[in-house]
């Protein structure tokens, strides 16, 4: 077992953990990056749908320390953010350790350090390293979920998470269900329509109906005014854009947008054209929740029978992280969110911190990233 002593140990090399290393490297701190899949930012390398563009302007998605470029959108898409992260990458030299599996991470009372066991799928050694620091940054979509559903085994069809949806090409002329109607989910209808699938989709939640304008209204209104004035303003708003969403099997929650993003991590859908496919009839919604699957037939609950020729489930992520760090009781719940509140959720005992998790986009990761290498830094100069 080949054994590692290191200063700081960041696991995941997402946009968090990426964040987190270039803050290091500029206060000159040693640190290194276990990271399981074979690239950084795997989600958007690998798992991202082809028309993905970040719903916010630019100047709040930068990672820190290096503005995107000038001559970029004020919305990116998801090729200039990838290009912005190779740039990013070769700018501050991050070079994560790649198919590396973390088994266990543990904090050692005697040596004051944590205990990191890793797999290295390459060669397929445990690798052990040692750390005065881990900071977890492995986010908020580290593992696809599909919730289960009687007889889905069953399904003749095809079945894929939202992660391995590039374009709607293939569905041409099929009858396709999406399942989940967050941004990915009414994002990936639009697609599918747009490529000539006959889509439809369940939407089970409540939710609020915002256009991108609306959002950077929202954002800069937050500034100054406070968060129930801005969530009644941002609902006024949509009502005036989008009327009486329920007439289409849609329905707004009680609580504002921006409350319940800052609270349950739910975002409001930024429409980007659903809505007018809603309202076509172009896109059919089934506002209820599959009761079960039976070879191509799907029934919904009260008793509605139809059949599609594939099923996309835009249902989001779980997190793993309880299954590796132990002898942690007081930053992350079983859910790998932090049990404590804003703003000082990001930094646990014996030097744990999380970054990417406080539910506020990549400005929320900037934001912990520099408090983690600000307070890391404290702690080496006071020793």
């Amino acid at each position: 077992m080949e054994k590692n002593d290191e200063r700081v140990i960041i696991v995941g090399a997402g946009p968090s953990g990426l964040s987190v290393a270039a803050c290091l490297t500029n206060k000159s701190i040693p640190y290194i990056i276990l990271e399981r899949e074979d690239c950084f930012a795997s989600l958007w390398n690998k798992y991202a749908y082809d028309r993905l563009h970040l719903h916010l302007k630019k100047h709040l998605c930068q990672l820190p320390h290096k503005p995107f470029p000038s001559s970029f959108p004020s919305y990116i898409s998801k090729d200039k953010f990838l290009q912005y992260l190779e740039d990013y990458v070769s700018h501050f030299k991050i070079n994560p350790l790649y198919h590396r599996t973390v088994d266990v991470a543990e904090y050692d009372q005697d040596s004051q350090k944590w205990k990191v066991k890793a797999m290295n799928k390459v060669c397929g050694e445990i690798e052990e390293y040692d750390g005065r620091f881990l900071v977890v940054a492995t986010g908020e979509t580290s593992d696809p979920f599909i919730p289960e559903i009687e007889g889905l085994k069953s399904f003749t069809g095809k079945v894929i998470h939202s992660t391995e949806y590039k374009n709607g090409k293939e569905f041409k002329d099929e009858h396709v269900l999406v399942v989940g109607s967050g941004n990915s989910g009414m994002e990936i209808a639009l697609d599918l329509i747009n490529h000539g699938a006959k889509t439809s989709i369940v939407v089970r939640s409540q939710f609020h109906l915002i256009s991108r304008g609306m959002m950077d209204l929202g954002l800069f209104l937050m500034k100054y005014l406070s968060l129930g004035t801005v969530d009644s303003l941002i609902v006024m708003l949509s009502w005036i854009v989008y009327g009486d969403i329920t007439n289409y099997g849609l329905r707004r929650p009680n609580e504002g947008p921006f409350y319940m993003k800052l609270n349950y991590g739910k975002y409001p859908v930024v429409d980007v054209g659903t809505y007018h496919k809603i309202k076509s009839g172009e896109l059919k919604v089934f506002p209820t929740e599959i009761e079960c699957v039976r070879g191509k037939d799907i029934l919904f609950k009260y008793g509605q029978l139809h059949s599609f020729d594939s099923i996309i489930f835009c249902t989001g992520f779980k997190r793993s992280t309880h299954k590796w760090l132990k002898g942690d009781d007081y930053l992350l719940n079983d859910d790998g969110i932090p049990k404590p509140s804003y703003p000082m959720h990001w930094k646990g005992n014996n030097g744990l911190y999380c970054v990417g998790l406080s539910r506020r986009g990549f400005f929320g990761s900037s934001e912990d990233a520099e408090n983690i290498a600000n307070d890391i830094s404290s702690i080496m100069q006071s020793l």
